[in-house]
């Protein structure tokens, strides 16, 4: 899930995959600004056949979290 995860958030939010690590914060690592996180989470839920509704948005700040997430919502690696 890892390497799909980095593909996915180099693409959006435009930074080397490589710098896309489990403890990367989005808006403190990654740069990511709100519009960045919205267009990331449109992709996320394409890619996984997932909703991630907005309040749950706001607790999901680093890469690990996201997965976390969505591996309880069911979206096997």
């Amino acid at each position: 899930m890892l390497e799909k995860m980095q593909e996915i958030i180099a693409e959006q939010l435009n930074v080397d995959a490589a710098i896309v690590k489990p403890e990367s914060s989005f808006k403190e690592d990654l740069g990511a600004d709100s519009l960045d996180l919205f267009e990331l989470v449109m992709a996320l839920e394409d890619e996984y056949s997932v909703e991630i509704p907005s309040e749950d948005l706001d607790k999901l700040t680093t890469v690990s979290q996201v997965m976390d997430y969505l591996k309880a919502k069911g979206v096997e690696a």
